[in-house]
């Protein structure tokens, strides 16, 4: 295997394609959506805040603090979410949950494994110079980096809207396209916790398609380890 073909480990994106999904709902949930979207404006504005605070911590222990990234994988979630009920897929007619959790049981889905060390000196450079050629290639993705990392215009909301007319005349969701959204918004995803500093694997040029991630799931953090039992003689 080759390290073109190498598995990408650090972000895993899932998505499961909803049926059945109402012809119609999809004209209305851009007003369905707007508390999330209210919500989440405050949310990346502390995402941006806790990214700042965690590049220090980085540029000086090697560590992001657990809290904080906890906090920022949770933002990427509710976004990829709230991005996918919406005009970032319409895939799914279930409004999605207010939280930072993990949410296993619904259908858009993100885990992003934490790094036990994270290069000093790569943090200074990562999130912009070494990032620039994937976000030219993403803004065409979302329609410019003003619309967000989970797709508010471009390519991403156009396949959406083309999706939801062939939908609304045929009462199903077109599988090729399901497939080739998931994979945009995977590829957004990785750049997206390259970029706020929550990894140091490089994003593969790659567009992974289809709602099952290839990656590997993240391994969990080991629990402490219990003290010994007592020995007694």
């Amino acid at each position: 295997m080759s390290a073109n073909d190498s598995p990408y480990r650090s972000v895993r994106v899932s998505a499961d394609l909803d049926s059945p999904l109402s012809r119609w709902l999809w004209l209305v949930k851009w007003i369905l959506a707007i508390p999330h979207y209210i919500v989440l404006l405050f949310l990346w504005i502390v995402f941006v805040l806790v990214s700042v605070i965690a590049f220090f911590a980085i540029l000086f222990t090697g560590r992001y603090p657990r809290g904080l990234f906890d906090f920022n994988v949770g933002v990427l979630r509710w976004s990829w979410r709230v991005s996918y009920y919406a005009y970032g897929a319409l895939a799914t007619d279930r409004y999605p949950p207010f939280s930072l959790g993990p949410e296993p049981g619904y259908p858009a889905r993100l885990e992003i494994a934490y790094p036990e060390h994270l290069s000093r000196p790569l943090v200074l450079v990562k999130w912009w110079l070494f990032a620039i050629p994937h976000y030219l290639v993403i803004a065409f993705f979302t329609g410019g980096m003003r619309h967000g990392w989970c797709g508010g215009g471009g390519l991403i909301t156009l396949l959406a809207i083309i999706a939801a007319v062939v939908l609304a005349f045929t009462a199903k969701y077109p599988r090729d396209v399901f497939d080739l959204i998931v994979g945009l918004h995977r590829w957004v995803l990785r750049v997206a916790a390259y970029a706020a500093l929550m990894t140091d694997e490089y994003p593969p040029f790659r567009l992974d398609q289809g709602g099952d991630d290839p990656a590997p799931a993240p391994a969990a953090t080991p629990a402490p380890a219990a003290p010994p039992a007592p020995h007694w003689t």
